[in-house]
């Protein structure tokens, strides 16, 4: 059972309502910054390949940790790799006096985290929460464990204030992380922002986001990316780049053209991930056979670079691409294809089709004229573990997500929209720094679930 905050829950009920600090500015573009996939002399780094698939595999369920316990203290919750995938950075001001962070924003999880001054192993050059020059902290003793799927990271539940962009909430509930395990984050980010609903909170808390729409401090219920490409090259040394825009509140017209084509959650789901089903998807004009609509439940999700489907659809896809070789070992599931093919490509939704970028489908060199397939089996090699919610067959990452501009719409009614790129809207973008990044399993510490429900 979670231990009392030092602030007491009573206490704590009566303060929420009023923490939200109002803004006349209710619809916010913020910029994004990039952080870069790197290469060994030009070729994909493999491992760091292997474990981003892993990593994706964790976050849905699909694979079980050795030696994750079930107690209201533990949950199964995984993060990007943030030495091999792509991540989309933002800075977040937490505690008085504000100390800067930054951290990943992941619309395929709901929970924040920060790594703190208490932290006995993390990477050098860390950013780090200072929790003893924060005069609005409130404390927890409970232990937090949680459970990635390339190591730990333990700590405790805090409560302070938390800024991004224009929008403040004075009593976020995020975990503070005292220990990590070797790998888990590179040394350079602070935590994870989550963007999912309430429902996959480890914490119980409300996400950041959502407490904001539901005080209506938004004009619209709406969130929206436009994400960058970077086209790295084999001497390329960039940490990080110019990422695209996040806007809460609405959109960014500048970024896209025509209408935005919304579909809702599919019937049957709750809000927990922000699912849609796969409707469609070809290769080089070709049709591919998927299956059925219960076959193709897909997460959106800007906290995973890569795209992931189920075997059958997967092996069809890449069996009409010529050359293409299945890939082994830690690789399995992933495919190979020469790098003189262009492999031309559409995800659809609603019966709407998307193109999806050369560049993007290719995720370089892996041998001499051979490249690595940017769609890979998420099924393949894994092992379905019990689940709070039924796990999606396909991870849609930015991959897709770089080729259009996506809106999440929350409301009676949760969906998720898509839109063309504006022309001049892809490639490189010059603005700030934004992020998001990580991803719950099971929803533990109800104490303060019940607290929340009270804060907005």
């Amino acid at each position: 059972m979670l231990l009392p905050l030092v602030l007491s829950l009573p206490a704590l009920a009566a303060a929420l309502p009023s923490q939200l600090q109002s803004r006349q500015d209710n619809v916010h573009h913020i910029p994004l910054a990039r952080r870069t996939i790197h290469r060994r002399g030009g070729f994909v780094d493999l491992d760091r390949i292997a474990k981003s698939a892993e990593t994706i595999k964790y976050k849905y369920g699909l694979m079980s940790s050795e030696g994750i316990g079930r107690r209201a203290s533990e949950a199964t919750i995984s993060v990007i790799n943030q030495g091999g995938d792509t991540s989309y950075l933002a800075s977040v001001n937490v505690g008085t006096p504000s100390q800067t962070l930054d951290v990943v924003l992941d619309t395929g999880s709901s929970d924040l985290w920060f790594a703190t001054t208490a932290c006995t192993n993390c990477p050098a050059n860390t950013p780090e929460f200072d929790t003893s020059k924060s005069s609005t902290l409130n404390t927890s003793s409970q232990p937090i464990k949680l459970s990635y799927g390339s190591g730990n990271a333990n700590g405790n539940l805090l409560q302070d204030t938390v800024t991004l962009g224009p929008y403040t909430i004075s009593n976020q509930i995020f975990t503070g992380v005292t220990t990590l395990s070797d790998g888990l984050i590179d040394g350079s980010l602070a935590g994870i922002l989550g963007l999912a609903f309430d429902s996959l909170a480890v914490s119980g808390a409300t996400p950041f986001w959502q407490a904001l729409v539901n005080a209506g401090e938004l004009s619209s219920p709406e969130m929206s990316f436009y994400l960058t490409r970077f086209l790295e090259t084999a001497t390329s040394t960039t940490e990080t780049d110019p990422g695209g825009t996040f806007t809460l509140g609405g959109t960014n017209s500048s970024f896209f053209k025509g209408d935005i084509q919304f579909n809702n959650i599919p019937s049957g789901f709750q809000a927990s991930f922000w699912l849609q089903t796969v409707s469609g998807l070809t290769v080089n004009g070709n049709s591919v056979d998927i299956g059925s609509d219960a076959d193709n439940i897909a997460a959106i999700d800007t906290g995973t670079t890569l795209l992931g489907g189920p075997t059958a659809a997967v092996t069809a896809f890449w069996e009409q691409v010529d050359g293409a070789q299945q890939l082994n070992g830690q690789n399995t599931g992933f495919w190979a294809f020469p790098c003189s093919t262009n492999v031309s490509s559409t995800l659809a939704f609603g019966g709407t089709a998307w193109p999806i970028s050369s560049e993007d489908m290719n995720l370089g060199q892996i041998a001499q004229g051979f490249c690595m397939g940017a769609l890979f089996d998420v099924t393949q090699g894994a092992a379905y573990v019990p689940f709070l919610f039924r796990s999606p067959s396909w991870i849609v990452g930015d991959t897709f997500l770089k080729n259009v501009y996506t809106v999440f719409r929350a409301g009676d009614t949760p969906a998720v929209g898509f839109a063309e790129l504006a022309v001049g809207s892809s490639g490189t973008f010059t603005l700030l720094s934004l992020g998001f990044g990580l991803l719950p399993a099971l929803r533990c510490l109800r104490c303060l679930a019940s607290c929340s429900s009270h804060t907005r």
